[in-house]
């Protein structure tokens, strides 16, 4: 095996602990004390993990790079990055968990591969088609539950705002990473997309910060879930393509299922171990080569 191939592979291992990681926010959030708003909980994640990536950049002396900071694509990504959290939780609130998240997270890879390919000359190939078909059918069947479902337009545009979002994300932190450290992309980007946010700090109650079970939460999302989950993505986004990247993302709502029939004892149906399955299938299929 060449350099280059155990480079690529490493990537690909990198972004699926990053997923996993990220997948564990919604157990924190089930942990987190009665009053914790959504809107609230993404605002002090974005700060905690902003400040935590500040300091490990500033610690590895990757601010101090000669190169000259492109401001657009850091503004742009700090605003998708925040985007990504209003609209994604905006959408949930009018529609559903269920559909909300399926169309969030199912519409990111077939428009990060859209992007990649007009933008970068990135062709998914293949590969890529058949593990995000995979994949995607099986984050339908994990998160869509029976019964009646409550659809609305206002809330699949929002869902699919978030999709982009987190698409343009990947983008445009692909390009920054081709000539900064990982380390301070993720520091700059996330503190400015802490401080878009930081007016929900006087909108919503952050009582539930003073209280321990509080503290432990958001250290968690902030410095694991985000600070730690973010600077694996980045680095093994450097090797991999946005729309791969993307799709291995959807290791995250895997995740969150397993980790709510261990830790939460909630009980997935039939179709959902399917899904679990199918999803297991299309992330082997881009990750082992």
């Amino acid at each position: 095996m060449e350099r280059s191939d155990r480079v690529i592979i490493g990537g690909e291992w990198l972004v699926l602990a990053a997923a996993v990681l990220w997948g564990t926010t919604g157990t924190a959030q089930a942990f987190a004390p009665a009053g914790a708003q959504p809107v609230g909980v993404g605002a002090v994640r974005l700060a905690i993990g902003g400040l935590a990536l500040l300091a490990l950049a500033a610690g590895r002396g990757s601010l101090r790079s000669r190169t000259p900071w492109p401001v657009l694509p850091t503004l742009l990504a700090a605003i998708c990055i925040a985007a990504y959290q209003l609209c994604f939780f905006a959408a949930v609130a009018s529609t559903g968990v269920a559909v909300g998240t399926v169309v969030a997270i199912g519409s990111a890879p077939v428009l990060a591969g859209a992007l990649g390919w007009l933008v970068n000359r990135e062709r998914p190939g293949g590969r890529w088609g058949l593990a995000t078909i995979l994949a995607i059918a099986g984050c339908a069947l994990l998160v869509l539950p029976g019964g009646q479902l409550t659809i609305h337009f206002w809330g699949i545009s929002l869902a699919l705002g978030a999709g982009a979002c987190y698409a343009l994300y990947a983008l445009l932190t692909k390009r920054l990473l081709e000539r900064l450290a990982p380390e301070a992309v993720m520091a700059v980007v996330f503190c400015l997309g802490a401080i878009l946010l930081a007016p929900a700090f006087l909108l919503v109650d952050m009582s539930w910060l003073a209280r321990g079970r509080g503290v432990a939460v958001t250290l968690h999302l902030g410095l694991v879930a985000t600070a730690l989950a973010y600077t694996l993505f980045a680095r093994g986004l450097k090797a991999v393509a946005t729309a791969s990247a993307v799709t291995l993302s959807l290791a995250e709502p895997l995740t969150a299922g397993l980790l709510g029939v261990l830790l939460l004892g909630e009980a997935l149906a039939l179709p959902a171990w399917i899904g679990v399955g199918l999803l297991f299938c299309g992330l082997a299929l881009l990750s082992i080569k």
